[in-house]
């Protein structure tokens, strides 16, 4: 099999969702325990508030590399990426991609800092032609990187698709498309407004 479908999404962003999550229900039920229904509202909107946002930012986004498309849903939007559409892959601040309508970004896969360097074995810079031909490796692009593990799997794919003359068609209309997460944003918009609410209460 040439192609193996892939998910990224980085282990820490689960962690520190559900972290946050737990203090939250932890303070929640605080507030029940103690009776203290004012304090409930006035700042139970805020705890919830914050979970969302941490969930939204670090739970959701991934990277999807899938047969068709790459697929990068980051907090507020999910980005639909044919392979054609793939102009060039970079990793210098996160895993981006660029297309005929910009560049763009992965949440999911931010790249490692400067001093990353210092920790890499030899497998860590087994990289795909594409990003040798870019100059040198940049710590992004390093297997043991967020970045630089879904960008490997993306070039080494784009790589085969390219050679076998099967990104030089047309686009579809459309299939280049970014989807708004309407219910995410509707629901941190609500939280807002009971947050603020609960400031003159």
């Amino acid at each position: 099999m040439r192609f193996q479908p892939a998910s990224f999404r980085p282990a820490f962003g689960r962690v520190l969702t559900i972290t946050i999550a737990l203090i939250a229900l932890g303070a929640l039920i605080g507030f029940v325990v103690a009776g203290d229904i004012a304090g409930l509202l006035r700042s139970g909107w805020w705890l919830v508030l914050m979970a969302v946002i941490t969930w939204a930012l670090f739970w959701m986004p991934r990277v999807d590399v899938l047969e068709h498309e790459v697929t990068i849903r980051n907090p507020l939007s999910t980005w639909h990426v044919p392979w054609p559409a793939i102009q060039r892959i970079d990793t210098k601040w996160a895993l981006t991609l660029f297309t005929p309508r910009g560049k763009i970004e992965a949440w999911a896969a931010p790249a490692s800092g400067r001093y990353t360097v210092f920790t890499l074995s030899p497998g860590d810079t087994r990289v795909s032609e594409t990003a040798r031909l870019a100059g040198s490796i940049r710590p992004g692009d390093t297997l043991s990187s967020e970045s630089g593990a879904a960008a490997n799997h993306i070039r080494r794919h784009w790589e085969i698709l390219r050679d076998d003359g099967l990104l030089d068609g047309p686009l579809e209309p459309g299939s280049l498309r970014r989807t708004p997460h309407t219910r995410t944003i509707a629901l941190l918009g609500v939280l807002v407004a009971l947050s603020l609410l609960g400031l003159v209460l």
